[in-house]
This record gives structure tokens, C-alpha cells and sequence, in this order.
């Protein structure tokens, strides 16, 4: 049995759906927060239990009493930790809020893993983690990384915490470097996301840094993939993190123009000179490592994974 915490959210109800075609039975925690829309998270939750091996509880792993009273009976063998407060700029607004939802809940869901003598604990990390650093592409080698922002230095907290974790108490731990997940269902805060809401309403746009900013964009499929071959993966370190990313960095000038080719329609856009406090300038993930560890190979590239998720979004809002 797998727990996987935020189930509800983009990545945790891809990586509940293709493990529940393997006939694995999925224990799903999640919140349910209102950060974005609640309809989009119910549409995943609900598609989700059709599947009799998935059994769901709305908690808050702050509340570590409900947490470990909710686990208390059952047989978790794995843990895949996903729930926390995503976005650089809303840990602006609200640093305590995202400190509070990534910090202290794995800490909450690191000492359940403890106490549970899980086999495995993979947990989200990011390419935030990276900041300020001119080594490209990010290596996970790279210790002089200085996170830009509070949600950037909670992802790197996290690690050291996990690391500490798996070294004292024997836990194998898997830190998950995540570069831009995008797809289907996804969420609706992101670039990709809010650009083709803002199309589709013939609102305007504004890109930043007049559009020099690069992203190494990675489809949700191939991310799903690489978890699963990772909660399979026979493991000698206790503690490992990986880059899991395309491995090559697209500009966002690139991505404006596939959403315009396959919505069939042209963006209003305004260019700014500015670069919002705490993104960075271009994400490259060195995959050398994954490679190694799962035989990392993206298979889906920019123009097909925008494609799939143009045609995802029509059927989804009524578009003809």
C-alpha cells in the first residue's frame, strides 16, 4: 500500500491513476485548500475513487493527532509526499503560510514515516532550490545554490530534514527536483495555465524580462513515469535527491506562440522589463543523474506536451 499525500493536486492524481492500473491499492491524503480552484481538485479527487483500491481522507498534515490517528491501522509500505503550498510569489505574500504547509508538514509526515518503518519516502522538491547559482545545467551536486525565495528555501529545508531523517532512522528518502510540470488537468497558477485563461478571455497578458525567460518545461507523463520507476528502484544510498527535468530549457517566447498555433488564436501582450522578486531567469536540469539512477528519457517535447494540453483544456471549458 502507498500513501501519497496530496492526492488531489496536479502530480498526485496522475502518479494515483497510473499506479491504480497497476492494481496497487492507494491510500490519498489531502487538504483540499482553496490556493486554486476546488472544482479542478474534486474533478481529480472524484476521478480518483471510481478506483475501489483508492480510499481518500481530507487532512491537514499540520494536524499531526488526525494524521497519525488515520494511519495508526494501516500497513504503509511507501510514501510519496506531494501535498505542500506551491509558488514562489505566494510565498511572498504569505512566507508563514508556505512555511507552515511545506516545513512543518514533512515534518509531520517524516516522523509518520518513522514510527510507520516505511521502505521508501519520495517527497517533492524543486528547482527553486537553485536560486542564484551560474552553474548550468543545475547539478544536484552544487552546493553553493541560494535559494531567491521563501518557497525555494522551504524545498531546500525539506531536503536537509529528509536527508537527517534517513540517515538516523534508516528511512530510504528520495528528494524529487521538479522543473516546471505542466499537462492536462494542471494547475491553473501556472504560466501556461493562466496565459490560455487570459486567451481564452480576451484578457492581456504580460510577459516578463520582454520574454527572455526559459523554463525546462517537463510533461506530467513523463514525471509520473519516472516516480514509479523510482518506487521500484532497489536503492543503496538513504538519502538521494534527483533533477527531474526535460534537461533542456525552452524560452517562453516558444511556449506563447504553441498555445497561440493550438488554441488558434493571438495573445494580447504586454512586455515588461521586470523580473518578479524571487523567479529566476532561466531553469536547466542536468539529468545525468536520473539517467544513472532510472534511465531517465523524457519522451514528450514542448510542441506535443502544449498540444495535449490545448486539447485537454477545450474539452474541459466547452471550447469549439
Amino acid at each position: 500500500m502507498i500513501l501519497i499525500t496530496g492526492c488531489a493536486g496536479f502530480i498526485g492524481y496522475h502518479l494515483s491513476k497510473e499506479l491504480l492500473k497497476k492494481n496497487i491499492k492507494i491510500v490519498g491524503i489531502d487538504c483540499l485548500n482553496e490556493y486554486y480552484s476546488k472544482k479542478l481538485k474534486l474533478k481529480r479527487l472524484n476521478l480518483l475513487k471510481k478506483n475501489s483500491n483508492f480510499h481518500f481522507r481530507k487532512i491537514n498534515l499540520n494536524n499531526y493527532s488526525a494524521l497519525n490517528s488515520f494511519l495508526k491501522k494501516k500497513k504503509i509500505e511507501k510514501i510519496v509526499h506531494l501535498a505542500a503550498q506551491p509558488g514562489v510569489r505566494v510565498s511572498l505574500k504569505k512566507p508563514l503560510n508556505t512555511l507552515k504547509q511545506n516545513v512543518n508538514a514533512l515534518i509531520n509526515i517524516l516522523e509518520a514515516a518513522r514510527i510507520k518503518k516505511v521502505k521508501k519516502f519520495l517527497y517533492a522538491s524543486s528547482s527553486s532550490i537553485y536560486g542564484e547559482t551560474r552553474i548550468y545545467p543545475f547539478n544536484e551536486d552544487d552546493k553553493e545554490n541560494k535559494p531567491i525565495s521563501v518557497y525555494g528555501a522551504s524545498k531546500l529545508t525539506n531536503e536537509i530534514l529528509a536527508a537527517s531523517y534517513a540517515r538516523n532512522f534508516k528511512i530510504k528518502c528520495v528528494g524529487l527536483r521538479f522543473f516546471t510540470v505542466y499537462g492536462p488537468l494542471g494547475r491553473p497558477d501556472m504560466a501556461y495555465y493562466s496565459f490560455l485563461d487570459n486567451l481564452r478571455k480576451n484578457k492581456t497578458i504580460t510577459v516578463f524580462n520582454k520574454g527572455a525567460m526559459k523554463r525546462d518545461f517537463t510533461y506530467i507523463d513523463d514525471v509520473v513515469e519516472g516516480i514509479i520507476s523510482l518506487l521500484n528502484l532497489k536503492l543503496k544510498e538513504n538519502h538521494l535527491v534527483l533533477n527531474i527535468g526535460k534537461g533542456k530549457p525552452d524560452n517562453l517566447m516558444h511556449l506563447v506562440n504553441l498555445i497561440e498555433t493550438n488554441y488558434n488564436k493571438k495573445f494580447k501582450i504586454i512586455f515588461s522589463k521586470k523580473i518578479p522578486v524571487g523567479d529566476i531567469k532561466k531553469t536547466y536540469s542536468n539529468t545525468q543523474r536520473a539517467k544513472k539512477y532510472i534511465n531517465w528519457k523524457p519522451k514528450v517535447n514542448l510542441k506535443e506536451g502544449i498540444k495535449k494540453f490545448v486539447d485537454w483544456y477545450k474539452i474541459y471549458y466547452g471550447v469549439k
